[in-house]
C-alpha cells in the first residue's frame, strides 16, 4: 500500500477530493470503489467515473485522502504518484531544509519531500490529481523561501547556472563593502585598547563619543545594508515560529548593535560601569558571515562540476539537412529522423545511426573506453561524443531528454539529490537544533546576569552573543549532500552510474561480491581458444577445412570456429556429403578431403586414438574447457577447444576485490567441475553451480548466511531478480534494459574493474561523510559551551563573538573543502576497453532503461 504522510492539514471541512484512480476497467469496478470509499467516515458522497478514472469525494467534515487512498488500495485498484523536482533559492543551513520539508510535507497529497542543501532542490512524490506542482510552490512560499521550476533543455540549466552566477556576484559585492565598512569600526574600537597611538588619536582627535557616533553609522549601514538578507529571512522565520541560522544572526547582532545603540545615545538607563559599546562585533560577525557565504557559494557550484562538465558534452548547434541545404540549427530543434551532418573533429549533437561515411569515434568522454570505435553505415553514434578522423552523416533516433547523454545527466542529478540512511541522524538533530541553540543563548545570558561578575549585563550579552553566533547548523546541513555530489559527480567521470543514492552507502557494507558468469566473467560469446595440430598438419589448413564443415552448423560452437577462420582470412571451401552424428560429432568431404569434428568418443568411433592429446585435453578440462578433436583423411589432425573466454582484465579485479577484504563468488549454470575448475583458475571463494535462470534469487539467499550483505553483478534478462533481490544490484552497461532498469548502479563498459572502483568509491565518500558529520557536530558540542563562558571559571577564557564568527564561517568551508577532496579520487584499477565498438550499445541500452 503507498505510505501516506498526513496529508490534509489545513484543508477546509466539508470540501470534495479528485482522486485518480488506477486500474478499473468496467462498470463493477466502479461499484467497488465506490462502495469502499463510501465507508468511510465522513464521507457525503462519492462518484467515480470510469471514462476519466477518477474519484470525486465529498465530506461532512475534514477531507481525509490518506483513508481514501487506503480504500482505493483495498478494494484493489491504485492511486497514481508522481514525482516532481523544484529548485529552492534562499536556503542556508540544516534548519531550512528541516523547513521546507515540513512545509511541502503538509501539502494534501504529497507522500514524501526530500530537500538538498548542496543542490538546492527538492524531490517530492505526491499523488496526481491531488497535489499540484502550484500547491508545492505555495508551501515553499510559505515557509519563506523562493521555488523555481527546473526544465530539461539546456536552456534551463543556463538560467540556473546564471542565478547561481548572480548569487555569487552579489554575496562578492555585499562582503567587499561590508568589509570596507567593518575596517575603520574595528580600527577605532580594538585599535584603541591595544595600540596607544590609536587610543590617543581616537581620545585627543576625535572624542569617545564622537568614535561612537561614527561606529554607530558605519554599523548600521553594514546591518541594514549587506547584512539585510539575515533579516529579510531571518525575522519572518522567527515569526513563523521556524527560526533558522539567519534568525540566530539577526538575534545575535542586534542585541550587540542594540545595547550599543543605548549605550551610546541613553547611557544613563544602564546600570554604572556597563555603558560599553560593541559595534565592532556586530559588524565584524556580519562581514564574516557574508565571508563564509561566498566561499561556501563558490565552493558549493564546484561540487556540481561533474554535472556541468556532462552537460558541456552537448553542442549547441548541429548540422540538419532541411529542404535539401545543409543549415546549422539549435540543438533543441533537432527533430527524430533528421538527417545530421557531422565533420571531423565535431561533436555528435544527439543519438542516432549512421546513414553513410564513415569514421572513428571518440566515446571516452561516456564510456570511459579510450580507443576510438570504428563507425560506417549502421552503426549507432552517442551524442556529445567526439568525431575524429572521417565525416559522416546520421539519421536522429533520439533528441532533447531521451538522448543516452541527457538521460546520464538526470541519473546522475537524482543520485546527487538522494539522502543516505546516514542523513537521518543529521534530520533529527537539525530538527531541534536552532530552537534549543537560542534556549541557550537566553539561559547563558540569564545565568551571566545572575552570577556573572561586574559587568553582568556585559559579560551576559557578549556570552549570549558568542553561543548564538558560534552555533551555525550550515556545516551539518552540508556535511552529506556535498559528498554525495562530489561521490557520485566522480564516479559518474569513471563509467559508474549510482542509479540509486542509497547504493553509495549499502556498497560499503558488502561483504561478498556475486559475479554471474556469462557475460560478466566471460565476454558473453564462445570463441576458439585453442587448436593445437598433430605432426604434418598446419594450424591454418585445419582450421579452415573445419570451419568448411562447421559452417552447415548453426550451433554456438560451429559459428565460433567460422568465425575465428573468418577473423583469420582463411578461404571456407565448399563441402560435400555433409553428415550429422546426434551426440557425436559431424563429418563432410571439402574440396575433395574428408574431414571429421566431434567429441572424443566420436574418434574412437572413426578408430582414432586420442591418447596423443592426452596432456593437452586434461589441460583443458582443468581450464573449464571441453576438448574437440578433427580427423583428417584418416589421421587425428588436431585437438580444439570452443569456450566463452574469461575477459582478460577479470583476474586483477578479482584480485583487486579480494585486496578490499571482500569474498567472491560465482553463480553459473555450468555443472560443478566446470564451475569450480574456472573458480580455481581466478581465485573465486565460493562457486553456486548448475543454477537454472530463476534460481539466482534462492542463491543471492544462500550467500547471505550468517548476516552478510551480498552485491550481485550480471547483465542477462535473467540476472533481472537477482540484481533487485541483492542488497546492491550493478549491472554490466553493456547488458540488457532489463538488467539495467533492476540495478542500483550501472557499469558503463563491460569492464568488471568498474566493480573495484565502484566499491572503493563508496568507501572513500561515507568515510568522508563521517569525517564532515564528526566535524559538524564535534565543533557544535565543543564550543557552544566554550562560547557560553564554562571555562571562565577555570582559566578566565571567554570566546569573543568575533572569534565564534570566524570559527563558524570556517566550519563550512571545511566541510565544502573536505568534500571537494573526492574529486581526486584516484581509481583502484584503470578501465581498459574490453572490445572495441560495445560503448555505443552499453549506451544505447542504458537510455532505453
Amino acid at each position: 500500500m503507498t505510505d501516506i504522510a498526513p496529508l490534509q492539514r489545513g484543508a477546509k471541512a466539508g470540501s470534495t477530493l479528485s482522486i485518480p484512480v488506477e486500474g478499473m476497467t468496467c462498470a463493477s469496478c466502479v461499484g467497488h470503489v465506490e462502495k469502499a470509499i463510501a465507508r468511510l467516515p465522513d464521507v457525503a458522497k462519492v462518484s467515480v467515473n470510469l471514462a476519466t478514472e477518477r474519484a470525486d469525494v465529498s465530506f461532512t467534515g475534514k477531507p481525509d485522502a490518506a483513508a481514501v487512498v487506503r480504500a482505493v488500495e483495498g478494494a484493489g485498484y491504485g492511486v497514481p504518484e508522481v514525482t516532481a523536482e523544484l529548485g529552492v533559492a534562499g536556503m542556508t543551513c540544516a534548519s531550512c531544509v528541516a523547513h521546507v520539508e515540513k512545509a511541502v510535507k503538509a501539502v494534501p497529497g504529497v507522500n514524501a519531500a526530500t530537500v538538498n542543501l548542496a543542490t538546492e532542490r527538492v524531490s517530492v512524490r505526491h499523488l496526481a490529481g491531488v497535489a499540484s506542482v502550484e500547491d508545492i510552490e505555495a508551501a515553499i512560499r510559505g515557509a519563506g523561501y523562493e521555488p523555481h521550476r527546473l526544465g530539461g533543455d539546456n536552456t534551463a540549466t543556463d538560467r540556473e547556472r546564471e542565478a547561481r552566477e548572480r548569487e555569487l556576484t552579489g554575496l562578492r559585492r555585499a562582503t567587499l563593502i561590508a568589509a570596507a565598512l567593518t575596517l575603520p569600526v574595528f580600527v577605532i574600537e580594538m585599535g584603541s585598547h591595544f595600540v596607544p597611538a590609536i587610543h590617543d588619536f581616537v581620545m585627543n582627535r576625535i572624542g569617545m563619543q564622537t568614535s561612537w557616533l561614527i561606529q554607530f553609522v558605519l554599523t548600521t549601514i553594514i546591518l541594514f545594508g549587506p547584512g539585510r538578507r539575515f533579516f529579510r529571512k531571518g525575522v519572518p522565520a522567527m515569526l513563523r515560529g521556524t527560526p533558522d541560522m539567519n534568525s540566530l544572526v539577526v538575534v545575535g547582532t542586534s542585541a550587540a548593535w542594540g545595547y550599543s545603540v543605548v549605550a551610546t545615545f541613553m547611557p544613563q538607563v544602564l546600570p554604572a560601569g556597563t555603558a560599553n559599546v560593541y559595534y565592532e562585533a556586530a559588524a565584524v560577525i556580519v562581514t564574516l558571515i557574508l565571508l563564509g557565504r561566498y566561499l561556501e557559494a563558490k565552493a558549493k557550484g564546484r561540487t556540481s562540476e561533474a554535472i556541468k562538465r556532462l552537460v558541456g558534452l552537448q553542442p549547441k548547434t548541429a548540422r540538419v539537412e532541411r529542404d535539401g541545404q545543409t543549415v546549422e540549427v539549435p540543438l533543441s530543434e533537432v527533430r527524430a529522423g533528421d538527417i545530421v551532418q557531422v565533420r571531423p573533429g565535431d561533436r555528435v549533437p544527439v543519438d542516432g545511426e549512421v546513414v553513410a561515411g564513415a569514421s572513428y569515434v571518440d566515446e571516452s568522454m561516456i564510456t570511459g573506453e579510450p580507443v576510438p570505435v570504428a563507425k560506417s553505415a549502421g552503426a549507432e553514434v552517442v551524442g556529445g561524443t567526439i568525431n575524429r578522423t572521417g565525416a559522416f552523416s546520421f539519421r536522429a533516433t533520439k533528441v532533447g531528454a531521451d538522448t543516452v547523454l541527457a538521460q546520464i545527466i538526470r541519473m546522475v542529478e537524482e543520485a546527487q539529490g538522494s539522502k543516505l540512511p546516514i542523513q537521518a541522524l543529521v534530520d533529527k538533530v537539525t530538527a531541534w537544533f536552532v530552537p534549543a541553540v537560542m534556549a541557550a543563548a537566553a539561559l547563558t545570558f540569564l545565568i551571566w546576569l545572575v552570577f556573572g561578575p561586574e559587568p553582568a549585563l556585559t559579560f551576559a550579552l557578549v556570552n549570549a552573543v558568542a553561543v548564538l553566533i558560534i552555533a551555525c547548523p550550515c556545516a551539518m546541513g552540508l556535511a552529506t549532500p556535498t559528498s554525495i555530489m562530489v561521490g557520485t559527480g566522480r564516479a559518474a567521470e569513471l563509467g559508474v552510474l549510482f542509479r540509486k543514492g542509497e547504493a553509495l552507502q549499502a556498497l560499503r557494507d558488502v561483504a561478498v561480491v556475486a559475479l554471474d558468469k556469462t557475460g560478466t566473467l566471460t565476454r558473453g560469446r564462445p570463441e576458439l581458444t585453442d587448436l593445437t595440430p598433430s605432426a604434418g598438419f598446419e594450424r591454418d589448413e585445419v582450421l579452415a577445412l573445419v570451419a568448411a564443415v562447421e559452417a552447415k552448423s548453426e550451433h554456438p560452437i560451429a559459428t565460433a570456429i567460422v568465425a575465428a577462420a573468418g577473423e583469420r582470412g582463411l578461404r571456407i571451401d565448399t563441402l560435400e556429403g555433409f553428415d550429422a552424428v546426434p551426440g557425436y560429432g559431424v563429418a563432410a568431404t571439402v574440396d575433395g578431403r574428408h574431414v571429421a569434428v566431434g567429441a572424443d568418443r566420436y574418434m574412437t568411433r572413426l578408430g582414432h586414438d586420442v591418447a596423443a592429446f592426452a596432456d593437452e585435453a586434461a589441460r583443458l578440462g582443468g581450464e573449464g574447457k571441453s576438448p574437440l578433436y578433427a580427423a583428417i583423411d584418416g589421421r587425428l589432425a588436431a585437438v580444439i577447444a570452443v569456450a566463452d573466454p574469461i575477459k582478460g582484465t577479470t583476474p586483477e579485479a578479482i584480485r583487486a576485490l579480494h585486496d578490499l577484504g571482500l569474498k567472491v563468488a560465482m553463480i553459473t549454470g555450468d555443472n560443478r567441475a566446470t564451475a569450480e575448475a574456472v573458480a580455481r583458475q581466478l581465485g573465486i571463494d565460493e562457486v553456486v553451480p548448475e543454477v537454472l535462470p530463476d534460481g539466482k534469487v534462492k542463491a543471492i539467499h544462500e550467500l547471505r548466511a550468517g548476516g552478510r550483505k551480498v552485491a550481485f553483478v550480471g547483465d542477462g534478462i535473467n540476472d533481472a531478480p537477482a540484481l533487485a533481490e541483492a542488497d546492491v544490484g550493478l549491472a554490466i552497461g553493456t547488458g540488457t534494459d532489463v538488467a539495467i532498469e533492476s540495478a542500483d548502479v550501472v557499469l558503463m563498459s563491460g569492464d568488471l574493474r568498474g566493480v573495484v572502483n565502484a566499491i572503493a568509491l563508496s568507501k572513500a565518500t561515507i568515510r568522508n561523510i563521517k569525517q564532515n558529520l564528526f566535524w559538524a557536530f564535534a565543533y557544535n558540542a565543543a564550543l557552544i559551551p566554550v562560547a557560553a563562558g564554562v571555562l571562565y571559571p577555570v582559566s578566565g577564557t571567554l570566546l569573543s563573538p568575533v572569534l565564534a564568527a570566524g570559527a563558524m564561517a570556517l566550519s563550512s568551508v571545511f566541510v565544502l573543502s573536505n568534500a571537494l577532496r573526492l574529486r581526486a579520487f584516484k581509481p583502484v584499477l584503470a578501465a581498459e576497453v574490453e572490445a572495441a565498438g560495445t560503448g555505443a550499445e552499453a549506451q544505447a541500452r542504458l537510455a532505453a532503461a
